[in-house]
C-alpha cells in the first residue's frame, strides 16, 4: 500500500525521466509540464466562458433591449461578483502549491475547505446586488428599459452566484496537483450540452430568455457535480481525507491573503464594467453597451485560453519556489511567456482580418456590426496584451505577491485608465473607440513590476 502511495504521489509531481542537460531538452520538459496543467485550464474556461458567450449570442437574435440588459448584467454584475470569487479563491490557488511542492498533500482538502467556508460566506454577502440589480441601474441612471431588463436577468442568475463559489476553488484544488484533466473534459462536455440545450429551449420551444438563462444553470451545475464526485469518489486519496474541524482554525491569515487576491483581480474585472456602465450614458445607448459587450466577450473569451498560461505559470511557480528552487521558477517564467506570445500574436491576426465576421455571430443589429468593426484595430491590440498580462498574473498568483499586483491595477486602472477615458470619450467626444486603448499603461506597469522583482516565497507557506 505504501509503494503504491509512492507511486501515485511521484506521479502527482509530474517526476520526468528525460535528459535534461542541453537546453533544447529543458525547454521540453518545462513545455509538457506546463501544457499538462494549461491545456485542461484553457480547455475548462473555455467551455466555461463559452457557455456566456453562447448564451449572449443567442439573447443577441432576440432583440437589442435584450442584448443590452444581458450585456449590463453579465459585464457590470456577474463580473463585480465575479471577480471578488475568483480573485479569493486564487489564494487557494496559491497555498495549494506551494504545499504541493513541499509534499504536505493532506494540507491542499483543509485549504479548499476554508476556501469553500470564506467564498459561501462572501457570496451570500453579495446576494443583494443581484436581487435589486434593476434599481441599482436606475440609481446610476441608465436607461429605464435597459435597466428593467437587465433586472430580470439578473435573477436568473442568482443560481451562478454559488456556482462560481464552488467551481472556482475546487477547479484551483485539483490543478495544483496535476489534476485537471478532469475539469477540462467535464468542462467541455458541459459545454456542449449547453449548445444543446440553448438552442432546444430558445430556437425551438421559444422560451426566451428563460431557456436561456435555464440552460446555462443546468449546464454550469453539471460541472461541479461531476468535480465533486471526483473527488469524493477516491480519485484524490492522498490529498482528501474528509471534512475536517482543522477547516475552520486558521482562517485569519487565509482570509487576508484571499481579500489581496480578490482586490487584485476585482481591480482587473470592475474596469471592464465600469466601461460598460459609462457606455450606457453615451448616445445610443443600447448600441454603445451592445458593441462595448461584444468586444469585451470577445478578449474575455481569447483571455480564457489565456488562463491556462495564468494556470501553467501560478502552479509552476508555486510548486518550484514550495520546494525551495527559485532558478528553475525563473525558467519556468520564460518559457510561458514565449508560448503565451505565440498565442496572442495569433489572435492578433485573427481579430485584424475577420472583425466584421466576429460580431456579425452576436448580433443581427447592423449598428452593432458596424461599431464593433470600427473597433477591430484596437481590439487585436487588445488580445495580443491580453497574452502577456496573463503570464504575469500567474507569476504574482504563484509567488503570493497578489496585494504588489493590486497597487499596480490601482493605479493604471483607476489613476489613469478611467480619467483619460472620461476626457476622451466625453470631452473628445470618441465614446466607446477609446476603451481598449486604455489596457496599455497597465502592461507597461505590470511588465515593469515582474522584470525588475524577484519571485519571492508567499507571505504563507
Amino acid at each position: 500500500m505504501l509503494l503504491k502511495s509512492y507511486r501515485m504521489e511521484n506521479r502527482l509531481l509530474g517526476s520526468e525521466a528525460e535528459d535534461i542537460n542541453t537546453l533544447t531538452g529543458r525547454i521540453w520538459v518545462e513545455s509538457k509540464k506546463i501544457w499538462k496543467v494549461g491545456f485542461p485550464a484553457m480547455l475548462a474556461r473555455l467551455s466555461q466562458y463559452g457557455m456566456f458567450v453562447v448564451t449572449q449570442a443567442f439573447i443577441g437574435h432576440i432583440g437589442e433591449l435584450e442584448l443590452a440588459g444581458y450585456a449590463l448584467i453579465q459585464i457590470i454584475t456577474v463580473r463585480f461578483s465575479n471577480g471578488i470569487l475568483f480573485g479569493m479563491s486564487s489564494a487557494t490557488e496559491t497555498l495549494c502549491g506551494q504545499a504541493f511542492g513541499a509534499r504536505q498533500l493532506h494540507m491542499l482538502g483543509v485549504y479548499l475547505q476554508r476556501s469553500w467556508i470564506i467564498n459561501l460566506v462572501t457570496a451570500t454577502v453579495l446576494l443583494p446586488v443581484f436581487i435589486f440589480s434593476g434599481k441599482i441601474f436606475k440609481l446610476l441612471g441608465e436607461e429605464e428599459d435597459i435597466a428593467n431588463s437587465a433586472g430580470y436577468i439578473s435573477l436568473w442568475f442568482i443560481p451562478m452566484l454559488y456556482f462560481f463559489t464552488l467551481a472556482f476553488c475546487v477547479q484551483k484544488y485539483l490543478q495544483t496537483q496535476l489534476k485537471n484533466m478532469i475539469i477540462g473534459w467535464v468542462s467541455a462536455a458541459s459545454f456542449a450540452i449547453h449548445v444543446v440545450l440553448s438552442w432546444m429551449f430558445v430556437s425551438k420551444l421559444r422560451w426566451g430568455i428563460p431557456g436561456a438563462m435555464a440552460a446555462m444553470g443546468i449546464s454550469s451545475w453539471l460541472i461541479i457535480i461531476g468535480e465533486l464526485v471526483y473527488i469524493f469518489g477516491g480519485w484524490c486519496p492522498l490529498t482528501w481525507e474528509g471534512f475536517t474541524a482543522a477547516a475552520f482554525s486558521d482562517l485569519l491569515p487565509m482570509i487576508k491573503l484571499s481579500i489581496s487576491s480578490g482586490v487584485m483581480f476585482c481591480l482587473e474585472f470592475w474596469y471592464n464594467a465600469i466601461l460598460v456602465l459609462l457606455a450606457g450614458y453615451m448616445k445610443n445607448a443600447q448600441t454603445q453597451i451592445s458593441a462595448m459587450s461584444v468586444c469585451l466577450n470577445i478578449t474575455a473569451l481569447e483571455f480564457m485560453l489565456c488562463v491556462g498560461f495564468i494556470a501553467g505559470s501560478s502552479v509552476r511557480v508555486s510548486n518550484e519556489l514550495g520546494r525551495g528552487d527559485a532558478r528553475a521558477a525563473k525558467f519556468s517564467i520564460k518559457v510561458i511567456f514565449s508560448l503565451s506570445m505565440c498565442l496572442g500574436i495569433f489572435f492578433f491576426v485573427i481579430c485584424l482580418v475577420f472583425g466584421r465576421q466576429i460580431a456579425s455571430l452576436f448580433t443581427d443589429e447592423v449598428s452593432v456590426i458596424e461599431a464593433v468593426s470600427s473597433l477591430s484595430y484596437l481590439l487585436a491590440f487588445s488580445v495580443l496584451l491580453n497574452s502577456l498580462q496573463a503570464v504575469l498574473t500567474g507569476v504574482a498568483v504563484g509567488a503570493g505577491r497578489q496585494s504588489m499586483v493590486a497597487y499596480v491595477n490601482i493605479s493604471c486602472y483607476y489613476l489613469i485608465g478611467i480619467p483619460i477615458g472620461l476626457v476622451l470619450g466625453y470631452v473628445a467626444h470618441m465614446e466607446i473607440n477609446v476603451s481598449n486603448f486604455l489596457c496599455f499603461s497597465r502592461f507597461v506597469s505590470f511588465l515593469w513590476f515582474f522584470l525588475f522583482q524577484e519571485p519571492c516565497h508567499p507571505p504563507l507557506s
